[in-house]
């Protein structure tokens, strides 16, 4: 699976994920942008430092697994367009699509890294990366004290 990486879908759900949150009335798109480049690069330099000699990644396989691993944040900022997040439903689910992503990327850095015993090690960056997209969700959401503009 990690042989066919592509970022085609990773940038099509950054801009998705842009798009729902643009459509809850909050613009977002170049801090989705900007933390997916600077998380992505940090993460694939974390990695790569943390795996064995033997075991390596490139940057085209790094991103391509975070951006797809991201399609449960994705989800949540589409349900925030109708539904307000910013209340217990929407924190957890906001927690459950935070660690379902980063429970899928772990393990595929995990198990293609070879580093089974570090699991929780690889896990934690993975969490915050993924954290600052469901914030994002939360707070970009249809009813979290935004006024909505007069057209």
């Amino acid at each position: 699976m990690m042989d066919d990486s592509d970022v085609a879908g990773p940038i099509i759900f950054c801009v998705l994920f842009g798009t729902f949150l643009l459509l809850s009335g909050k613009v977002h798109f170049g801090y989705i942008y900007g933390v997916a480049l600077l998380g992505s690069v940090s993460l694939h330099l974390l990695l790569n430092l943390m795996s064995p000699p033997t075991h390596s990644l490139n940057y085209i396989r790094s991103a391509s697994v975070l951006g797809y691993c991201l399609l449960p944040l994705v989800f949540t900022s589409g349900l925030g367009v109708a539904y307000p997040l910013d209340g217990m439903l929407g924190y957890l689910l906001s927690v459950a699509a935070i660690v379902w992503s980063t429970y899928a990327a772990s393990n595929m850095f995990v198990g293609v890294l070879g580093v089974r015993e570090m699991r929780w090690l690889v896990a934690y960056p993975l969490a915050l990366f993924y954290s600052v997209f469901g914030i994002m969700s939360i707070f970009g959401s249809k009813a979290s004290g935004a006024v909505a503009p007069k057209v």
